[in-house]
Parts: structure tokens; sequence; C-alpha cells
């Protein structure tokens, strides 16, 4: 091997004398015998993501003028700004899609290792990629050549041109001002009760997921926590909630302030509502404004220096990939956006009595770290943290280098005393890579308590009685992957089994408008997934929506769609009896298949913790303080 093709791009990769790469597309689909990267990232998956959490943590280590970049950050005594970066948030299906790229880097130069490479061709759009390719090779005496694409234009409006022309800095004030503007209405609603309460249990959630029924009833129900605020308002045990506003078209400010209100004087003083946004002040915002200024001041003489070491003393040069993130982090709307919650937080555990329990909504986003930090400078009670949802073993949020956990090093991140995990699965998750088991305990899964019911709701009369195949498509919230979930469905519809029903439930957040795919005959409706997914047959899902394993549990087979320019970020991946597929083809094959296979039901049973009496959300609550 001498010469080294690597395709970024669609279409086929022109043949040659040549060993080509495909960098996001798997064999299958294009040209067999070809390299892929993305069926190499899966075939050495836990060693790739164990190489990517270590560069962070070593990116956060970087010695400069004598101290590491944590401790340059430091925002508090004891707590850094690095712990709030895109860089430790690690959300690469949303707000760091560049994460696949290096991932995919460390693959290309695990698979060159031991290979002889005299010259590389890079055809792509992607230049930020090129320029790390380009490094690499020059660190390895490999002769680079790039064939430029152009970049696929964005559809942007001239509004979003000009704020994206302008300089992170103006571009962060200008959101600064329209969410002071957007969430005003909030301010000061509920600081009475929240100041008075006599609770010693406190709730950080989103003011989001909302059963809108029970609002209606000045009830306060959400899908987050299932049945438990009833449960603990029904005996008596007093609370408080406090409450992350999240912009959405069923909820504005000035409606979630009534809201607020309205449970406020309904729960008969068991209950103390307040959002994050009650504690704006103008004293608060200026306090923040301090902060960042003070953080852009330093992180202005770093820069140079951070990008000098990873160029020249990493064996991988991946700083091109992340300017924009460490911009956006420390000069942009992200930095504000953090560093106003943490304000937010410190304000509004000031003037919380003591609590003996305090609980959040676990995603590992940035905001949660400096939640965590302002409730240990609350000298509050016993932290925990909850993952509400499955643990994805590609979703990075969730997952941090081992030598994170070590306690005794400086401006550490921040972790919570207890991690209430909802099963089995997420049990192994965080077990396997690398969190204390010593911190994690096992409680009722909140959100899914309605599979204890819904398994024994599945028909029983099967396909060949019927004579029809009953596929349920479930939509997700982001409209890239949803569009590609139903044009794979569309390209696929003639090759479909005769007599196929399809039902479409898109994500409430992300409608799907049946005349965008005109091949398709379907139907789109907004029934609850409780409902429809006893009728079904077989769920069609992307790679990312949880409501796979809804499915899964009560066993209706799942066939999920992989995007090769991402990393698999399903809930099943790894699970039998899974389907999952790359082009029409596979899929059709897929749906031929499923009347043959005979799944169990009560899955949920080993995935999830079940058990509506909740005794473990009992014990954790009476005992933890």
């Amino acid at each position: 091997m001498s010469r080294v093709v690597i395709w970024d791009s669609d279409g086929l990769p022109p043949p040659g004398d040549w060993t080509t790469i495909l960098w996001s597309s798997f064999p299958e689909t294009v040209i067999p015998g070809t390299i892929s990267i993305p069926k190499l990232i899966e075939e050495n998956a836990d060693t790739l993501r164990a190489h990517y959490l270590a560069w962070i943590y070593d990116l956060g280590e970087t010695n400069i003028f004598g101290k590491s970049l944590v401790n340059h950050l430091k925002l508090r005594p004891g707590f850094s700004y690095w712990w709030m970066t895109l860089f430790v948030e690690k959300c690469n299906y949303n707000k760091s899609p560049h994460i696949v790229d290096a991932i995919s880097l460390m693959a290309l130069a695990d698979w060159a290792a031991n290979r002889h490479i005299e010259e590389l061709v890079f055809t792509s759009s992607n230049q930020a990629l090129a320029d790390c390719i380009q490094m690499w090779c020059k660190k390895q005496g490999i002769t680079f050549k790039q064939d430029s694409l152009s970049s696929p234009s964005l559809h942007l409006t001239w509004i979003r041109r000009i704020y994206q022309s302008l300089p992170h800095f103006l571009q962060g004030l200008i959101w600064a001002l329209r969410y002071l503007s957007e969430v005003w209405a909030l301010r000061g609603v509920g600081i009475n009760e929240w100041k008075r309460s006599t609770a010693d249990l406190t709730f950080v959630s989103y003011l989001f997921n909302l059963d809108f029924e029970a609002l209606k009833m000045r009830q306060y129900k959400s899908a987050y926590w299932g049945h438990l605020p009833e449960e603990l308002h029904r005996e008596g045990c007093k609370t408080n909630w406090l409450h992350i506003y999240v912009k959405h078209n069923s909820v504005s400010a000035s409606a979630a302030a009534e809201s607020i209100s309205q449970l406020n004087s309904a729960s008969q003083g068991l209950q103390a509502h307040v959002a994050l946004e009650t504690f704006l002040s103008i004293t608060v915002f200026c306090k923040a404004l301090h902060d960042w200024i003070r953080l852009i001041l330093v992180s202005m003489q770093l820069e140079k220096t951070i990008i000098l070491d990873q160029n020249e003393h990493s064996k991988l040069a991946l700083w091109p990939l992340f300017v924009e993130d460490w911009r956006q982090s420390i000069f942009g709307p992200t930095a504000i956006s953090n560093i106003l919650n943490y304000n937010l937080f410190e304000s509004a555990i000031k003037c919380l009595p003591r609590q003996r329990i305090g609980i959040f909504l676990q995603e590992n986003q940035g905001w949660e770290f400096g939640f965590i930090q302002a409730w240990r400078e609350g000298n509050q009670g016993q932290l925990i943290g909850c993952p509400h949802s499955s643990v994805r073993f590609w979703d990075l949020r969730y997952f941090f280098d081992r030598r994170n956990y070590e306690k005794s090093k400086n401006n550490r991140l921040p972790i919570p005393d207890k991690i209430a995990l909802n099963g089995n699965v997420t049990e192994e998750a965080y077990v396997n890579g690398g969190y204390p088991s010593t911190d994690l305990v096992q409680v009722e899964a909140l959100r899914y308590l309605y599979l204890q019911d819904v398994g024994e709701q599945k028909k029983a009369n099967t396909i060949e009685h019927r004579g029809e195949l009953r596929l349920l498509v479930l939509g997700e919230y982001s409209p890239s992957n949803t569009h590609l979930q139903m044009l794979l469905l569309e390209k696929a519809f003639k090759t479909l089994p005769t007599g196929i029903v399809i039902t479409i439930k898109p994500h409430p957040a992300c409608p799907i408008q049946l005349e965008d795919y005109p091949h398709l005959q379907a139907k789109v409706v907004m029934e609850p997934i409780d409902k429809l997914l006893p009728e079904c047959d077989v769920a069609y899902c992307s790679a990312v929506t949880s409501a796979a394993v809804d499915a899964y549990c009560i066993g209706v087979p799942v066939i999920s769609v992989l995007d090769p320019s991402a990393l698999n970020l399903s809930p099943l991946r790894g699970f039998g009896n899974v389907f999952f597929v790359t082009s029409p083809e596979e899929l059709s094959k897929a749906l031929a298949s499923v009347p043959s296979i005979i799944l169990a039901p009560k899955r949920n049973k080993y995935y999830f913790t079940i058990d509506k009496n909740l005794p473990r959300w009992r014990k954790l609550l009476c005992t933890v303080g």
C-alpha cells in the first residue's frame, strides 16, 4: 500500500490503484472491499471512546504558564468554568458535530499505524477536517493532497447571516438581551413561596414535558417524574420545584408565570414552584457580565498557547475542529448563557432554607455543573443526579475519563453525591464508564412506569390473521435525523411488504408533513406512544430517539436508521433482535423478516426498574440526608 484516497462526499469514489477509505459510508452500500471509517469505529468503539475522553481530560490539564487550563478558568474558589464548556459537555449529536470527525481521525490513525502510506488524497468540503489530516500527514511523513469540494449552501435569512458574521462577543450580547426580553415575565414569580418554604426536598427540572390537562386542574405532572410528585403531595411531603424554562410553542414565558402562580396557590403549602428565571435582576445580570468579561480577558492570553501545544505536541492535531466550540464556550452565547445560569442558581439557592436533599435531572449539560457548585456553596444537603431516560454508549455527555473522579484534584469535576439510575442497563453503562460504583443507586424508572401495563395490552392476534403489517414510525426532535428516516422509508415504499399500514407519530417539536414525501402512503397521528405501541407490529425509529426503548421493552421489533455520518446513538446498540439499516434495500429486507420474529414482552424488567409503588424512591428519599 502506498496511496490512500479518503472519500468524504456523496456518490461513488473513483476506482483506481489505491486504497479507498470511506469517511461517512458503510462499505455494503458503496463498494465492497473498501475501508469504512464508521465500521472501524464500531469495531473499536471502547478504545476510541476512551481515547477521546482522555483527549478532553488532557486538554483540560494542558500546562500554560505553569498552571493547567482548568485552573486558569477558575470562576469561584474550587470551581472552574472549564466544566461548563462545550468540550466537557461533549454533546456530539446537537452542539458539537465535529466530535464525530475527531473520533474518525483517531480511528484512521489507529488503522494506519502499521501500514506504509506514501500519499494521501482527501476529497471533502470539510476544510477544518482537511487541516487536521494535513497536519497528521506532515507528522507521519505522508504526502498530502486535497480535492476540495464546494461546501453545501445554507439557507439562512439575511438577519441570521448578519448575526453569524458578528464577533462572538457581540453575538453573546445580542443573545443575552433577547433572552432577557423573552423571560422577563418570569422574574419574581413564586419567590415568596420559595423563601418561606418549610420543605427540605428540592427538585430541579425543566418546565417541559408537562401534562397540560393536569395543569388546567392546577396540578403539577411531568413526564420526567411520573407520579412521584403526586405521591409525595398525597402523603403530605413538602417539596420545592425549581423549573428551568424551555422556550416552546406550547408555553410562553407569561403563560409559564401564570401556571407557576396557580400551582403555588393550589398546592396548599405542600409545593413551592419557581422558575430559574424568577431570580433575574439587574444585579444578577451585571454580576454575570463581570464574570464573563473576566473569563474573556483570561482566555485571550490562553488561546494561542493552546493551539501551539495541540498542533505541535499532540499525535493528532484536533484543534481546527474545535475552534468554534472554544469561541462559543468562552466568547459567545454559550458562555453568557452558562455564566448567567450559574449566577441565577447562586441567587436561587442563597435564599432557600437548608435542604436535606436536592434532586436534578442529569444530562451533564453545562448548567448542571454550575448548579452543583452553587448547591455546594450554599451549604445544602445531599445532592442526587437522576438520568431520566436511557444512557447510550455514544452519548458522550454521560462519560468522562476515569481520572476526573480523583477526589484529590483542585477545581475538580463537580459531581453529585449519588446518581439515581433507572435500571440495570443504565447502571451497567455508568459502571463500565468508570463511575464510582459506591455512588450509584437504583430507583424506579419514573418516565417508563407505564410499561408495566402497556405490555399486557399488546394485541395477541397475529399478522397472518390480519393480513397486514402495522408499521409505527416514531419521529424525533432533530429535523435532519427525521428527514433521513422519512426519506429512506419513502425510497423503500414500493418494495415494502404487501398490505403494510404505516402510522407516523412525529415528535412534538418536529412536525412531519406528508406532502414532503409524495411517494409515501401513510397517516400522521399525535396520540400518546403508550396508546400506539400496543397496536403496532414493528417500530421504525432514527438511531437517536429513546422511544426505541419503549417499543423494545414491550416486545415490539425495532428497526433503526443508522446515519453513517454520525455515531450510533441508539439506546439499543448492542441488543439482539434489533435491525439497523442504512439503505432502502436493508429497510425492505428487515420489514419482510418481521412476521417470523417472536419477541418476548416484559423485557422492561431487565432494561428498567419498574414498580408503581416506588419502594426504591421512597427508601432513597427517606434515608439520604
